[in-house]
């Protein structure tokens, strides 16, 4: 079991002008406190327009900044959109391989292509084609890692000439590929793609032991093709967390913002209507809180166990690993039974503060992370010699890397034939 810390740069009404500022600052100082303790991994989204929920829009520059204030935790864009009218492929591949390059390789690529209507309807994209999207575009970064130079491409949704994508990444053939995932569906795309599955459904542990085992049984199946020139196979799940060594100031310091973070989520991914700079989401979570299934009332240190969810009157209600480090251990065993690789800890969310999330990162990294690291890497070796056979087979399906002389013969071939895609001819030099 490997463990990383999670940011949407919450930042829940009313605002100062300092507001956003100190967010940042708060959150590079946890992170650097993170890398100090042994966490493995730092995620990152990327977002926009979705005030309150995730003022997390330029991850790459944080992510850089975070870089120069650790040296081990791995920086995790989880994700970065790949719709080519929010991120030009050509530069995603520059900006993921200069990170890669300044953080001495410690570079995660997660991968996605958004879901809200504020973001999809911001850039113009119509929600019919995001996945197609998503599929060229990855295709396309993957190559410009690769290919030197790149041979260029006349697809669907990306047009561009062969041109060497500079520079390249320091890790080979490229970092780790991961993709958001929120429903069983994509965790099966993820394993058909040899990608690694970012599960930001709050699964249960239970639900989360057939996702495991289903995505890895069709990543030895037969059926994944690599998307990108190197396989990531692993299944990581988010939960919130606040520690405390007494239960209900744990629960006084953490289930607020742990409820806000859910009730965020549905309102901009949901139908809920949304004034752009007018609707204060913070009011209307505290107003309707309780009718969304967001009660304070259902979490008690008397009634309630921790869980990824509780159930008030059918509709969720966000526990996660609010407790003590025991019951947080309790719980964690449980994803580790279940076959998760990673659980990612959202802990920066509504109105939590900074001094009770290191102080909670601190407890977690004494009390909780060491029972899980005994063992750990020899129990990621025979992983990976298990699957050794499955991945050389999912690579050996994908297309390999292009010269501009095979491209430049494929191009003509489909001229003959008459199925080359609109577009200006590439020339082979």
């Amino acid at each position: 079991m490997r463990f990383g810390i999670f940011y949407e740069h919450q930042l829940p009404r009313p605002w100062s002008r300092a507001s956003e500022s100190d967010l940042l600052r708060d959150a590079l100082e946890q992170v650097a406190l993170a890398d100090r303790l042994g966490f493995d991994y730092v995620w990152e989204v990327e977002h926009h327009f979705l005030e309150e929920y995730s003022h997390s829009s330029a991850p790459e520059v944080f992510l850089a900044a975070a870089s120069q204030r650790t040296d081990q935790i791995r920086l995790g864009h989880g994700i970065v959109n790949l719709l080519p009218t929010v991120n030009h492929p050509a530069r995603v591949a520059e900006r993921i391989a200069t990170l890669d390059l300044i953080s001495g390789g410690r570079v995660e690529f997660g991968t996605g292509e958004s879901g809200s209507a504020a973001e999809l309807g911001g850039f113009l994209v119509d929600r019919g084609h995001k996945r197609d999207m998503w599929r060229e575009s990855l295709d396309a970064i993957t190559r410009m890692f690769v290919e030197t130079p790149f041979a260029g491409l006349d697809g669907n949704w990306l047009q561009m000439p062969p041109r060497n994508v500079v520079p390249k990444p320091r890790q080979r053939p490229h970092p780790p590929l991961w993709v958001a995932c929120s429903r069983r569906e994509t965790i099966h795309l993820a394993a058909r793609n040899g990608i690694g599955a970012l599960s930001f459904s709050f699964v249960e542990p239970e639900d989360a032991a057939k996702w495991v085992h289903e995505y890895y049984a069709l990543l030895r199946s037969g059926q994944c093709v690599a998307a990108g020139f190197a396989v990531n196979p692993a299944v990581a799940v988010v939960l919130p967390m606040m520690l405390a060594a007494d239960e209900a100031k744990a629960i006084d310091r953490g289930i607020d913002g742990a409820h806000f973070f859910g009730y965020s989520l549905a309102h901009y991914y949901g139908s809920s209507p949304h004034a752009p700079g007018v609707t204060n989401v913070m009011q209307e979570f505290e107003r309707g809180r309780a009718q969304a299934g967001f009660a304070r009332s259902i979490v008690s240190a008397e009634r309630a166990p921790l869980a990824g969810r509780l159930l008030q009157e059918q509709t969720g209600s966000l526990r996660g690993a609010i407790g003590t480090p025991a019951q947080a251990s309790e719980l964690i065993a449980r994803y580790e039974q279940a076959g998760v690789d990673q659980v990612i800890l959202a802990l920066q969310v509504g109105c939590n503060r900074h001094e009770h999330i290191c102080e909670s990162l601190t407890l977690f990294a004494e009390q909780v992370m060491p029972r899980f690291a005994e063992g750990r890497e020899r129990r990621e070796a025979d992983k990976a010699r298990r699957l050794a056979g499955a991945i050389e087979a999912a690579l050996e399906r994908r297309e390999p890397p292009r010269t501009l002389a095979s491209t430049y013969l494929i191009d003509e071939l489909r001229e003959v034939a008459g199925t080359r895609p609109p577009g200006p001819r590439r020339s082979p030099d």
